[in-house]
């Protein structure tokens, strides 16, 4: 990623901004102490030069020695000097740094967030080109999840329920084949998931997973289940967010009921989506929440 300096600064350029000011004010209030010594100095040794050597003569028409002329002159000068640096300009106290640090660390990240952001989408762009580049097969991508109403899929890395009919529903559907996930999720699991084919994403070049393939990008997961007629994408939620653009059907447990959570499943768009079986299932004794078993094709 590149941005043009003048419409976006870098941190570097903020910090340097900050620390120059800080120089500044320093030169400023330093030169207003030599001012203020030069004032009282050269001032003393005019009055002893006018008032004591009694050189010089009262000035009309003031009617005051010539030394007091100056010095109120300069005097005015000093206040003058003293309201710049004081008033004309923010005095650099403990409040000031407090207000600049907080202003820093506030663009520090906004500026991760933005750069975070931009990665996200380029990924995504990425991984949309070079899918749609492959020429096309029979391969039905899928992704699988566990959503509630309000779209949450977990919180703190973790599922937010225990359902088993639900677990025995993904291992039937995704035993022997390709499981695509983000590394969050993987890292989120005992164990591989066993008679699978692991396939972990992940943007860290040095990053190795037991029992797993590991690949840079969306698209390079697809390259590497090109042999499964059926990948499944499990998780978490930046992975789901980029397959919708190339997944072809949605197996969906949709669990009856609102949780808090920090992972959530993209919007479904029912003019992509269209909806060709429903399952439903009660609450019983081994299950606490109402569910759907939902699949949705691209039309």
């Amino acid at each position: 990623m590149f941005f043009k300096k003048k419409q976006n600064p870098s941190i570097d350029d903020q910090q340097i901004l900050l620390v120059e000011n800080a120089q500044n004010r320093i030169r400023q209030k330093r030169r207003l102490y030599y001012h203020f010594i030069a004032f009282l100095f050269i001032n003393l040794v005019l009055v002893i030069i006018n008032i004591g050597l009694d050189y010089g003569e009262t000035i009309a028409p003031f009617g005051y020695p010539w030394v007091f002329n100056v010095a109120l002159l300069w005097l005015v000068g000093l206040l003058l000097h003293t309201f710049q640096v004081f008033v004309t300009h923010r005095f650099m106290g403990k409040a000031w740094e407090q207000e600049q640090i907080k202003l820093l660390v506030g663009l520090q990240e906004a500026r991760i967030e933005k750069i975070k952001r931009e990665l996200d989408k380029e990924a995504s762009i990425k991984a949309q080109s070079e899918w749609h580049q492959e020429p096309q097969t029979s391969q039905r991508i899928t992704m699988i999840a566990a959503v509630s109403t309000n779209h949450a899929l977990g919180k703190d890395n973790q599922l937010i329920w225990h359902l088993s009919d639900d677990l025995k529903h993904f291992k039937n559907l995704t035993k022997g084949h390709h499981v695509i996930m983000g590394r969050k999720t993987f890292e989120s699991m005992p164990k591989a998931l066993p008679n699978r084919t692991n396939v972990v994403i992940t943007r860290q070049p040095d990053y190795s997973a037991e029992n797993a393939v590991v690949v840079s990008s969306l698209a390079d997961a697809v390259k590497v289940a090109q042999s499964d007629s059926r990948p499944f994408i499990i998780g978490g939620g930046e992975i789901y967010a980029q397959a919708m653009e190339i997944a072809h059907e949605i197996e969906l447990t949709r669990v009856h009921g609102e949780f808090e959570a920090d992972t959530f499943f993209p919007e479904i768009d029912l003019n992509i989506w269209e909806e060709v079986w429903r399952e439903e299932h009660p609450t019983d004794e081994k299950h606490d929440y109402a569910f759907s078993f939902i699949r949705y094709q691209r039309k």
